[in-house]
């Protein structure tokens, strides 16, 4: 199995120099395939590729559940997936090719109406209720579990919840949208989506491609520590998602489906 955290050496300057060995986030690319053709390739921390490779072609309309899906093959920083012959997309219409940084996600994603293209649907505007409270405790519940984060400093997480709060998944990465990618995809392997009681908690910023994902995935809520795009809230208000913003030190910013709070 490939590590998630290597040491490198490093120059410590404070006062004095000091020379010593410290620990990084390992990023390495994984080719995706499907159908022995080659899709996409995404910068990731090793780990859970299977997932990550499921999440990535559920998020993008490609993959309907995991009964299309008839084989997984792991390789050296490559992973196929071969699906039902009634389930398999014509590769030969692609019209863009997928290329993932860590940092941004799909890059050329044409607009959001390829969210309705792709099957994603509105979600109920008045349900799941849960309670504000429940917010403020996601942050720290999400920390708590972020071991690799401990060591290196430099992964992102994700965190699945219930409406009560409590912790039912979380995966590192040093993507933001893999780490989403991963916790959809194990729930996707698992038969688990729609996860229409689900509240998705992430590190960072809110992209316009997480609140895309977790659409597609059905999660009516979606919470982050840092702030969303102008895209993630016309996106989080035109299909109905509760989205909020800014969520620590006891206090949170809601940008679309205050409505949801009980």
């Amino acid at each position: 199995m490939k590590q998630s955290v290597i040491t490198v050496p490093v120059v410590r300057v404070s006062g004095e120099t000091t020379r010593e060995q410290d620990f990084v986030a390992v990023e390495e690319p994984l080719q995706i395939r499907l159908n022995d053709t080659d899709l996409a390739i995404t910068m990731r921390t090793p780990g859970h590729d299977e997932e990550l490779a499921a999440g990535f072609l559920f998020t993008e309309g490609i993959l309907p559940g995991r009964d299309a899906i008839t084989s997984i093959e792991t390789g050296d920083n490559s992973i196929s997936i071969t699906l039902t012959s009634d389930a398999s997309p014509d590769l030969s219409a692609q019209t863009r090719h997928f290329y993932l940084t860590s940092s941004c996600g799909v890059c050329g994603k044409a607009s959001v109406d390829a969210l309705v293209a792709a099957g994603c649907s509105a979600l109920p505007r008045d349900t799941p209720k849960f309670a504000a409270s429940v917010l403020h405790g996601l942050p720290a519940a999400l920390r708590a579990t972020q071991a690799v984060f401990d060591r290196t400093g430099g992964l992102h997480a994700a965190g699945l919840f219930d409406l009560s709060g409590q912790l039912q998944l979380v995966r590192e990465d040093v993507g933001r949208h893999n780490a989403v990618d991963k916790l959809i995809g194990r729930s996707v392997l698992d038969g688990k989506v729609p996860l229409h009681n689900s509240i998705l908690m992430v590190s960072g910023r809110v992209s316009f491609e997480l609140v895309q994902k977790a659409l597609m995935a059905g999660i009516p809520a979606l919470a982050a520590v840092g702030a969303p795009s102008s895209l993630a809230v016309e996106t989080a208000l035109r299909f109905g998602m509760t989205l909020a913003g800014f969520v620590r030190d006891g206090r949170f910013n809601i940008y679309a489906g205050e409505n949801r709070l009980a």
